[in-house]
This record gives C-alpha cells, structure tokens and sequence, in this order.
C-alpha cells in the first residue's frame, strides 16, 4: 500500500494552518511526522482520519482516492482519551464492538494484547488505579486490538519507563515488520531515528523537508567536519580559524566545546589537516560531522522563540 497526500489545505477562523503540504507513506515503513507544536500535524492526523475535511487537496491510497471508512486505522492520541472510572476489559471491548468486532472477536484480541505489553493482570481494574505506564500501555493495546491497516502514534512514549520503552520499542518494530502503514510523531527524536526511513517536517503548515532519513543527514553532514583543540584555548582557537584558515573553512556552528567547520570549495579535510599540523594545534577531535535529527530539526523549525 502507498498512501499519498496532496496540496492539502486547511483554514479555522480565517487563519491558513495548511499550506498544501503533500507527503507520502508505504507499508512496511515508519513517516516521522515531525513539527512544533501549531506546525499542523495534528491538523493532518486528523484529515487523514476523516475528522473533517481539508479546504483544498486529497489524498489516494495505490492511486485510488482514500476513502478513512474503508480501512482501519489504529489511533494513539497525545492527549489520551480512555475512560478513567471504567474498566480495562470493559471500555476497550465496547470500542472495539463500535468498530465492527464481535464481542467474542473483540474480548479475545484483547486478552492476545494485554498479554503481549504484560498488563494482563489489569483486565478488570478501572483504568484510574493504573500507573501512568501501565494507562498508555492500556491505550496502545486500544489502538492496536482491531488490526489496523494504518497505525498513527503521537508521543507513544510519553510517561514510560525504560522497561516499559522496550516493550514499546517491540511493538512498534514489529507493526512496521508486519507491513502497516505506520505514522509515528513524536519531539523524542531518537525514537524518530529509531523508527522512521522517512521524515516530514512542517513549519506553520508548509513543508519545509521531507525525505528518506539518512540521505538528509548524508547531505547536512556534507563538506562539515567537528574539530575540537586542547590548545589553544576555545575563543583563541575560533580566532586561529578565523584569521589563519579562512581560505580553507568558515565556522558554521559552535557545538559540544568546539566548532562545525563548513569547507570551502575545492577543500578536502586533509587540508585542512595539514594546516592544523603547520600551525602546530593541538587537536582534540578531528571527524565527519554526521548530523543528527535534532540539529536538522532545529535548522529547519527552529527559527522563533
């Protein structure tokens, strides 16, 4: 399955939140929808769910218009939305019968998934008297029980414990493993890394990257080296590379108690290697600089308080 979206477009009150953003997905993968809050990813959860309508654009599944009510989607809302005066087994075999189980069908999927996260002895305790990780994984065993088509997770691990992180971790891998179109947003980048080929970032409704992951982070690493200098002291050293290095370098980022150097053109590391050598610095680090999801996001999104 491939599941496109097109030139979306969403006005409320009069204020555009998305400007025709457009991305696409396959089975068998993980998109991370990334933005700050107000981005519109939200707003694209829940276009792609059929909880309204986008003003402008569409979206297909296989080149075929997508239609929400044909396929299942599995849902984990930031926000979670369970009912915490009513039990476990209760609450999530009544949703799943809303969908079309059985309460036979539903009342054993849900024994398959409670013991599956290891929450099985929680089947008839009202979701209150839970621990903040043992209520998320209840809502992860909600939105997976009636074997979703497409599997959308805002902040899945918010509230867990490392343990529980890895029961979760499992899970994910394995619903991307079993070839569901798998929707991941979260601002824990490295579950991101983790999880996702893919990557769309919007900013105040545009996109403004998408693409496979670690072709981004090849080119955002491209002609950039970290070079850190026991000797000579740190402003000394920005200065050196300043004044006595210009033709070979700029400095395009101050990080971790050096500097990202940017090499100019026709500059190759061993360059700027020997120049180091003549000018008799004492170097501390020396390497690609391999960027990470975190600093792409910030350069990409990161431009307000």
């Amino acid at each position: 399955m491939e599941l496109r979206v097109h030139d979306l477009n969403k006005r409320y009150d009069g204020r555009e939140v998305l400007h025709g953003s457009s991305c696409s997905i396959s089975s068998g993968k993980a998109l991370g929808l990334q933005g700050r809050n107000v981005a519109g990813k939200s707003t694209t959860i829940r276009i792609l769910m059929d909880v309204f309508k986008a003003d402008q654009g569409n979206m297909s599944m296989n080149g075929k218009t997508f239609h929400a009510k044909d396929y299942n989607i599995g849902y984990l809302p930031e926000e979670r939305g369970l009912y915490p005066k009513k039990k476990v087994s209760e609450q999530l075999i009544y949703l799943a019968t809303l969908r079309g189980w059985s309460h036979g069908e539903a009342k054993a999927n849900l024994k398959k998934w409670l013991k599956r996260l290891g929450i099985e002895e929680y089947e008839n305790r009202v979701l209150d008297t839970l621990s903040k990780g043992n209520k998320q994984k209840v809502q992860l065993a909600q939105t997976l029980m009636c074997d979703p088509d497409i599997v959308i997770l805002d902040e899945p691990f918010s509230g867990l414990d490392p343990v529980n992180s890895q029961t979760m971790k499992e899970v994910v891998q394995e619903q991307i493993q079993d070839g569901k179109l798998v929707i991941f947003s979260s601002h824990q980048m490295n579950y991101v890394e983790e999880f996702c080929e893919d990557i769309v970032i919007l900013h105040h409704g545009d996109v403004v990257l998408q693409g496979n992951l670690k072709q981004i982070k090849k080119e955002y690493g491209k002609n950039r080296i970290v070079i850190r200098a026991l000797y000579p002291k740190k402003q000394e050293f920005r200065e050196l590379l300043e004044t006595q290095c210009q033709e070979l370098l700029h400095i395009y980022e101050e990080k971790d108690g050096g500097f990202i150097i940017e090499l100019q053109p026709n500059v190759n590391k061993r360059d700027v290697l020997t120049r180091m050598l003549e000018l008799e610095v004492d170097l501390e680090a020396f390497q690609l600089y391999e960027a990470s999801l975190t600093d792409i996001f910030v350069s990409k999104a990161g431009d307000e308080e």
